[in-house]
């Protein structure tokens, strides 16, 4: 059977092979994109995120028979706890291969190290705090390439989790829109209306002042963010500046939009990137020597789009305000020759969410389970 062994990432070369891992998972899978591995590193130290100053965590590593074989992260998240008033923690970044097991120990590893601080349940995969680029496990659709930010896994996985005892906790959706098809003409014609009718204009994010303008994106966040959304909160000052200077560097203006009533308030909002992983994928997680010469050739190869958010406050959910900001990134989708875009990750919950991505041609293909378990 073979010996495991896990080992808690405290030292640079269990660093490294925590981070290396995945390339022997996915060797010859179409679908896995490669991390940079200089950003991911720096996503598992918690510098560009809030993985550090959330609440404990754990990395830890499979070895069977003293070979890299699994990985995974455990962790609290006080903030959601206190305000939700949860006793849960999440896992995330499992990683394994195919053997019963090594996700088992990795599991009981995840498992014991919650108990033992007085949680109660765990939850997961989840992005890691402050994240939205590991969020679920994916359950359907392995052939369909992996968009930017999004997850992407072996089929054998959910085996993993459902046999340990996990059970569904929420589904999330990817939503996929073919720019070509465009909007329909009824709702381009209502828009004009809407924006006189209710006050309203919607314009691209001024990156250059991203500061003023993250804090409106704040103010937006919570007053239309749902209280009753089980693991959302809204994001403090610190958070929301930490997801600017993560946004700007990777930011194509053309497709991110703020909506502000005639008189200036903060209506709404949205985040698209371009699709990344069609750059990544070919530069192998190395930027240098030849990975930054491979991005500048393949960036304006890029066709495809990841829309990743959309925040309207009520009073102006059923007021045009998202058909505005939709047709604003269609439009610009269709200059940058885009094919299509993917919406995601939408929680099963997000009914209005649903609603208006179905209406605006969204065809649901890929769900992201986050399983729970009583501990």
């Amino acid at each position: 059977m073979g010996e495991v062994k896990i080992v808690e990432v405290k030292k640079r070369s269990h660093e490294n092979q925590f981070i290396k891992l995945p390339w022997k998972i996915y060797r010859d899978d179409p679908c896995w994109v490669p991390p940079l591995i200089s950003e991911f590193r720096k996503t598992i130290r918690g510098e560009n995120n809030m993985l550090s100053k959330s609440g404990p965590y754990s990395l830890v590593l499979a070895y069977k028979d003293n070979i890299p074989s699994g990985r995974i992260c455990v962790g609290i998240n006080n903030h959601l706890n206190h305000e939700k008033n949860y006793k849960e923690g999440y896992i995330s970044l499992f990683e394994c291969i195919q053997d019963d097991k090594v996700a088992k120990e990795l599991f009981k590893y995840a498992e014991s190290w919650l108990r033992k601080r007085g949680m109660e349940k765990i939850i997961g995969p989840l992005s890691l705090p402050g994240g939205d680029d590991y969020r679920g496990l994916l359950i359907d659709n392995f052939t369909d390439p992996t968009l930017v930010m999004n997850t992407y896994n072996k089929k054998y996985y959910e085996r993993f989790f459902i046999d340990y005892g996990f059970k569904k906790y929420l589904d999330c959706y990817g939503y996929r829109s073919y720019i070509s098809n465009g909007m329909d003409e009824r709702y381009e014609k209502y828009i004009p209306y809407a924006m006189n009718k209710y006050g309203f204009k919607v314009d691209k994010l001024n990156l250059k002042n991203v500061d003023k303008e993250m804090m409106d994106v704040k103010k937006i966040i919570e007053e239309a963010m749902p209280k009753e959304w089980y693991d959302f909160i809204p994001p403090n000052d610190e958070e929301i500046q930490m997801i600017a200077k993560q946004l700007v560097p990777v930011a194509d203006p053309d497709l991110i939009y703020i909506a502000r009533t005639n008189e200036g308030r903060p209506i709404g909002f949205n985040i698209a990137l371009p699709d990344y992983n069609q750059v990544l994928k070919k530069m192998n997680g190395r930027l240098f020597p030849l990975g930054f010469l491979k991005y500048l050739f393949n960036k304006g190869k890029i066709n495809r789009m990841r829309f990743f958010v959309l925040f309207v406050i009520p009073k102006y959910r059923k007021k045009g305000v998202p058909a505005a900001i939709y047709s604003n990134v269609f439009k610009a989708a269709v200059k940058k020759g885009y094919e299509y875009g993917e919406g995601s990750t939408i929680w099963e919950y997000n009914n209005e969410m649903i609603r208006d991505i179905e209406r605006f041609g969204g065809k649901k293909y890929k769900t992201y389970r986050i399983y729970k378990k009583e501990i």
